[in-house]
């Protein structure tokens, strides 16, 4: 498929999800199948008061394309301000705005799914960011704000007209967070409405469900976010499944702590020890889920301070578990 001018060559993609999708991680999903991903979603206006922090976080790698930036906010002229300087800092194909975000410190103050109380508003900002870039614009946005705002289609509508070139659909309401079951006749109905690729969103845990909700809905693409978690491998079953190909193995637990040590490696690599180390505490137990006897390894992984510490823990749980 195409984003604006843009080749994507696959149909799965990582979602952004902040504190989690570094360069290290979104490396390790493409090289197991992943075409498409996103830097961790960056403030607009912090990009504008020229906050370092978060120009860190739009670091992407050399071979990392194509590759969106994510912007969050709701002025339209620090957006666009923002989507430049986020441009700049990344080199990235295109921006993505988010419109999905439920988290309450940014609905408090209108960004993220608040937007879709407010339509206009969030034409607004399209039209700023796209008449600001020459790249192609998207937007990750939910099912609705609530029950009583299960408007997706119609948003989905009124952004196409105001220049998005994509828009990704969770199948939540911002209520519901990340609970309960996505709702993918949501996702199919936006796809129905509009003209511009659409990505399904949500409850995708494995290969065959990737598969699953490009059919089920009609999407172009399935963008996976939580079940990729300590589960890069969930890319390469997704290819598979996508192929009618027989879905690989899963990996064994030596596989599993060496990519765990692989990945943390980069991120040290990329973004300092002590930062690094402090989400490997998050990421090395994801990799473990699942695995019989990994609870006293858990209490060791939540005091990991050196990239030491992450070597030894891998380890000891090829030599006792593997």
């Amino acid at each position: 498929m195409t984003i604006g001018n843009l080749k994507i060559p696959g149909r799965l993609a990582l979602a952004p999800m902040a504190g989690v999708t570094d360069l290290a991680f979104r490396e390790l999903c493409r090289e197991l199948g992943a075409a498409l991903t996103y830097t961790e979603m960056v403030s607009a206006k912090a990009l504008v008061y020229q906050d370092s922090k978060t120009r860190g976080l739009l670091q992407i790698g050399e071979a990392e394309h194509p590759v969106a930036a994510q912007i969050f906010g709701s002025e339209p002229e620090s957006m666009a301000a923002g989507a430049v300087l986020a441009l700049k800092h990344s080199g990235a194909d295109f921006i993505d705005i988010n419109m999905g975000c439920p988290v309450g410190k940014v609905v408090k103050n209108g960004d993220g799914s608040a937007l879709m109380l407010d339509p206009d508003k969030a034409a607004r900002i399209v039209e700023a960011v796209a008449r600001a870039i020459d790249r192609p614009v998207t937007v990750k946005i939910r099912r609705g704000f609530d029950k009583g705002h299960l408007n997706a289609a119609a948003f989905a509508k009124t952004l196409e007209s105001a220049g998005a070139a994509a828009v990704a659909v969770h199948g939540r309401t911002r209520t519901q967070m990340y609970a309960g079951n996505a709702d993918w006749d949501c996702i199919g109905e936006v796809k129905r409405a509009v003209q511009i690729p659409v990505i399904a969103n949500g409850d995708i845990w494995s290969g065959a469900d990737a598969a699953k909700i490009l059919k089920y809905t009609g999407a172009d693409m399935a963008m996976i976010a939580r079940g990729a978690l300590g589960n890069p491998w969930v890319f390469r079953e997704a290819a598979a499944a996508l192929a009618g190909e027989p879905i690989p193995a899963r990996p064994t637990v030596t596989e599993l702590a060496d990519t765990a040590a692989r990945q943390l490696r980069r991120a040290c690599e990329t973004k300092g020890e002590r930062s690094a180390c402090l989400d490997a505490r998050r990421h090395f137990a994801w990799y473990l889920r699942g695995i019989p006897y990994a609870g006293f390894y858990r209490e060791r992984i939540a005091k990991i301070e050196t990239f030491d510490d992450i070597l030894r823990i891998s380890e000891d749980i090829k030599k006792n578990l593997g």
